[in-house]
């Protein structure tokens, strides 16, 4: 696949609303997300300040992105994104399957909610994983945990069924569990991850689960989990709304995010920040070699700073 213009990572209204943007602006998109977009805004039961679409409901907004990227001709690839590499002159997005390329990134997953389990972020890349299809291959045999929180990890846990000894499946919040046979679901709330060098269990409000891996399935993945070294606060991207950044001689509207070393990264900040799914106000979609950060709306329901992985 040619290297594309611009990536976009989310395919609720501040990703939709980037695409379509980009498109119209003459650059090559790939849209990475849920082809049913996103689970907050389908879930609305009335939006009352979306301009010019007076008293609809989140489902049927929806279905009117769906239309606007299909006249668009911009598919949705929902592969998953497992880690974005600045690769000098471009970026490489990590899939399962491939590497793909893009001269600019945009991640629009929204805010990942909620705080890591104990050793989680210790134990990435030793045993905890976000990646089924990427790592079931390593637990051949083995008993593995799925910390799940909606269907798609249903599917995932199912998939690593086939791979592993045992697999026990932990639903983390509230949701439909629809998995085969060969998965055993624990209906006790995890607590946190286990094990000094390398993931050894799971701890429950009730029990302790002795495990050989462990896959935190969520709907998104944290900004820094996403860009290697990109410095956080809580959920969201650091940045320093003091000191812009410049492109050339010029500035740009870019916030100078630092990462965790310390170097700045330019990141794009909407000049519709805080306006409802006005990401790309400052023509960032025109722009190249960055990563960018949209932006939507505290109070309509989509979430506040966007900086994730839609899965």
């Amino acid at each position: 696949m040619e290297r594309a213009d611009i990536a976009i990572i989310g395919t609720g209204p501040a990703g939709v609303s980037a695409a379509i943007t980009a498109k119209v602006r003459g650059k090559t998109v790939l849209l990475f997300g849920s082809r049913e977009l996103s689970s907050k805004l389908t879930k609305a039961h009335k939006i009352q300040n979306y301009p010019g679409l007076p008293d609809i409901d989140g489902a049927q907004l929806a279905q009117a992105f769906k239309k606007h990227l299909d006249v668009l001709e911009i598919p949705i690839t929902e592969k998953q994104v497992t880690a974005v590499y600045a690769m000098g002159g471009y970026f490489g997005i990590q899939t399962p399957d491939a590497m793909l390329e893009a001269s600019s990134v945009i991640l629009a997953g929204g805010v990942v909610m909620g705080k890591p389990f104990p050793k989680e972020d210790e134990l990435l890349g030793r045993g905890v994983s976000y990646c089924a299809t990427c790592d079931a291959h390593f637990y051949p045999g083995k008993t593995v945990a799925v910390l799940g929180y909606n269907a798609e990890s249903c599917r995932e846990a199912n998939f690593l069924a086939e791979t592993a000894g045992r697999l026990l499946y932990f639903p983390v919040v509230p949701h439909e569990v629809a998995v085969n046979d060969h998965v055993q679901v624990i209906n006790e709330r995890p607590i946190a991850i286990l094990g000094q060098t390398h993931a050894e269990g799971v701890q429950t409000e009730q029990n302790t689960y002795a495990v050989d891996g462990v896959f935190v399935l969520r709907d998104a993945v944290a900004p820094d989990k996403l860009v290697p070294g990109l410095a956080v606060e809580g959920a969201h991207v650091r940045g320093d709304a003091k000191n812009y950044c410049q492109h050339g001689n010029q500035p740009v509207g870019l916030l100078c995010l630092r990462r965790s070393g310390g170097e700045a990264v330019p990141v794009h900040q909407g000049g519709g920040a805080g306006q409802c799914c006005s990401p790309v106000g400052c023509g960032m979609a025109g722009k190249t070699k960055e990563v960018s950060v949209c932006c939507a709306a505290h109070d309509c329901g989509f979430g506040g700073p966007t900086a994730g992985l839609r899965r």
